[in-house]
Parts: structure tokens; C-alpha cells; sequence
């Protein structure tokens, strides 16, 4: 049995790449509450494999082929909401373009701590192009950069005391999810671990 770059091969054959689902807005308060096993079994239902979750904020590690990956967003998304009752929107990235995000990161060396520096993942290219023109403005305290396929954003005096934070947000509502940089390495541990 061989790892290369996220490809799982068993006796020849392919059985997927690694992926990581980020559900927006789950388990946050009282609002949407999923429990990570009935998450995880929603995803094994799909039919996808070596399922795990981390934390209890909707990050979910699986496996599944590159026609499978492509369309995970949707059908997480909608199975979600038809068998679990919660609408949220679900961003999928594969191994490589997660590890993607963490190389493009320009901001890690203004970081003193990592629950103060946000990975913002858009959704689409309309996300992309807003974050683009987003970052051109003057945002000190705070800094904020673009990569691939996220945007970063360190928070100076913490997240909810940000300006670029809540202006980002505002700006694109469920076009993007996020996750703090802490949060972000964990689920690239868990990525390497399929």
C-alpha cells in the first residue's frame, strides 16, 4: 500500500483522494446543530470512504474519486439538508488545493497567535474576484492577503474586533467559510492521515 500525493492505491487500483467538506455556519450557538456522527454517516451514505470529522464545527475528511469530488459540494450540501433538515452551504477541496491554501498563506509571519489568523475558502470564482478587489483596501490594524483559493486575514486584536473579519463576511455571506489557522493545520494533519 503506497500514499502518493492524496491517491490511496490497494492492490493497483485507485480508491479515491483525499477531500476536506467545510459546512458554513453549523453548530454555531444554538442554530444548526449537526452531531458529527450522524455527519459522518451521511457521508459513508454517499459513498464515500475513510470518513472523519474534526471538532465539532463542520470539517469533514473523506475519500472519493476525481468524478466523486467534483460534485461532494452538492450532494453534501443536499443531502444535508434533506436527511439532517439544516441548509448550509458546503465547500470541497481536495488534498493538493488544501495544501494549496496553507503554502499561499503571506501572513504567518505576523502571526503571534493562530486563533487570530482566519482562512476565508470562497465558494466560486465570483468569490474569488471579490476577495481580489477586497484585499486592495487599507484594512491596518488588520492585514489581509489572497491566495489561490482562499483569502487571510490576520485579526490584530482578535476576530470579532475586526473590521476586515465582518467586512468580509458581510460582503460575501456564504460564499465563503472560514476557519482559524489552528483549525486549518488540524484539518491538514487529518488530510495527511488518509
Amino acid at each position: 500500500m503506497a500514499w502518493i500525493i492524496g491517491i490511496h492505491r490497494q492492490g493497483g487500483t485507485v480508491t479515491g483522494m483525499a477531500h476536506v467538506a467545510l459546512m458554513r455556519g453549523i453548530n454555531v450557538g444554538k442554530a444548526k446543530r449537526i452531531a458529527m456522527a450522524e455527519l459522518r454517516a451521511l457521508a459513508e451514505g454517499l459513498g464515500y470512504t475513510e470518513v472523519a470529522t474534526l471538532l465539532n464545527s463542520g470539517n469533514l475528511v473523506f475519500r472519493a474519486t476525481a468524478r466523486g469530488g467534483a460534485t461532494a459540494a452538492a450532494r453534501i450540501e443536499a443531502a444535508i439538508a434533506s436527511e439532517l433538515g439544516v441548509a448550509c452551504k458546503v465547500t470541497v477541496l481536495s488534498a493538493p488545493q488544501w495544501q494549496a491554501v496553507l503554502d499561499d498563506n503571506p501572513l504567518t509571519t505576523m502571526m503571534t497567535d493562530p486563533s487570530r489568523l482566519l482562512v476565508a475558502v470562497w465558494r466560486d470564482s465570483a468569490g474569488r474576484e471579490a476577495v481580489e478587489r477586497f484585499v486592495q483596501q487599507d484594512w491596518a490594524p488588520d492585514a489581509v492577503a489572497c491566495g489561490r483559493h482562499a483569502a487571510y486575514l490576520w485579526c490584530s486584536e482578535g476576530i470579532l474586533a475586526s473590521r476586515a473579519a465582518v467586512a468580509l463576511d458581510r460582503l460575501l455571506r456564504d460564499g465563503i467559510t472560514s476557519r482559524n489557522w489552528a483549525t486549518a493545520l488540524k484539518i491538514q494533519a487529518l488530510l495527511a492521515a488518509r
